[in-house]
């Protein structure tokens, strides 16, 4: 069979990409349903989605650096397989271990996919999109996050059989996805002899007080997209009777959406006004989530959520981008791991701590006391960062 190169390489290489992260969210609908047909507490929700985090975070640490010496297309390989078995897990689940089990195996096909995608379409493209790469690539990562939640709620809200119809609908496209891969050429020159090594996380001192305040400000943003993702149906359902599964996911979608379109039309900002943008944004946009939750408002959660995700997209690009400027080339990959690692040991632990909160003293209350603290780490992370922009403007001068 022959090889795909040039434009359809690309195009099957971005189509990997998108149905991953779409796999790592089709859950978010089918919470509830778990509930009623396993029974186990908010909590255990919250616990079963931070699972994911944790097979990212092992992913990341464990393979971050493999396709570098083996190759990216091996690596998308058994990404996307992973990710195949993942839907195969969650067929057969009856049993919230097996959930758990389930959603660190996705967690570990999006771990992988983060650093090495993200790589083989900037490599895979060509010369006329090469400009437009990087934003092909984050279209594919958070697009896909934002689709995910929408494509299981569709398929609930229309078909029968919804514990299982939307795996299987998935599991056809990875196979369909997998059979195009394997046609697609290596991107990346692979030296003999080379061995895989762990992604040790490192920030070089030039960068840390902007890694500081960038990470504050990450740690938020995925906080908050941790929740939206793991909950957001629960506080829809306290604002609206009986929604259906496409009004129950709208918050998540908006938020996902929201910084896909922001990180789109702002990718020429400069990086330091625009992390300062963004962490503007985001502040605004948790002031007004905890409004929302105070009045139960289903348009104001909308609205919250389209503000949060346009800051949350915009800080977290340009955060990553103004502290990869202060680091040399050979060190921005311990960085970028580095970078990572906040971001989803905050979309894992504040989310189980919320999950427990919400068990004691209520939905609402929980999610109030989270946005409050949010915004002040948004707010903590804008100032740190101002610090920063003004030490560095006065060093050049």
């Amino acid at each position: 069979m022959p090889r795909l190169t040039g434009a359809r390489a690309f195009t099957v290489v971005v189509l990997a990409f998108l149905v991953t992260m779409v796999g790592t969210t089709l859950p978010t609908p089918l919470y509830g349903l778990y509930q009623d047909e396993i029974g186990f507490s908010l909590t255990t929700i919250t616990v079963v989605f931070a699972t994911y985090a944790f097979g990212v975070l092992a992913a990341l640490l464990l393979f971050g650096r493999w396709s570098d010496a083996i190759g990216r297309r091996p690596l998308l390989l058994a990404g996307l397989t992973i990710s195949l078995t993942s839907d195969l897990v969650f067929l057969v689940a009856d049993a919230t271990w097996l959930l758990l089990v389930a959603r660190a195996v996705s967690g570990v096909s999006a771990g992988i996919y983060v650093g090495t995608a993200t790589a083989a379409v900037l490599e895979a493209a060509p010369e006329r999109w090469r400009a437009r790469a990087p934003l092909v690539a984050t279209v594919a990562n958070i697009g896909g996050l934002g689709l995910g939640p929408v494509v299981a709620a569709g398929l609930v809200d229309v078909f029968p059989w919804p514990l299982h119809l939307t795996f299987v609908v998935h599991a056809v496209a990875a196979l369909l996805v997998l059979g195009l891969l394997t046609r697609v050429p290596e991107t990346v020159e692979v030296s003999p002899g080379a061995r895989p090594r762990l992604q040790r996380p490192l920030v070089p001192a030039s960068a840390r007080t902007t890694f500081i305040g960038a990470g504050i400000a990450g740690f938020a943003g995925f906080a908050v997209s941790g929740l939206f993702t793991a909950v957001s149906p629960r506080f829809v359902a306290e604002a609206v009777d009986s929604p259906s599964p496409l009004v129950s996911v709208s918050v998540v979608f908006a938020l996902f959406a929201s910084s896909v379109v922001a990180q789109v039309l702002l990718h020429r900002l400069p990086t330091d006004p625009g992390v300062n943008l963004g962490c503007s944004l985001l502040f605004v946009g948790l002031v007004l989530f905890t409004f929302s939750l105070s009045e139960r408002s289903l348009w104001l959660m909308l609205v919250a959520g389209v503000v949060a995700g346009a800051g949350q997209g915009i800080a977290f690009s340009k955060g990553l981008a103004a502290v990869l400027a202060r680091v040399a080339s050979h060190e921005r990959a311990g960085t970028t791991s580095a970078f990572f690692v906040v971001a989803y040991v905050a979309i894992s632990v504040p989310v189980i701590g919320s999950g427990i909160a919400s068990d004691h003293w209520g939905l609402d209350p929980t999610g109030i006391a989270f946005s409050v603290a949010a915004a002040v780490l948004a707010a903590l992370a804008l100032v740190t960062l101002v610090v920063d922009q003004r030490r560095s403007a006065a060093s050049i001068g």
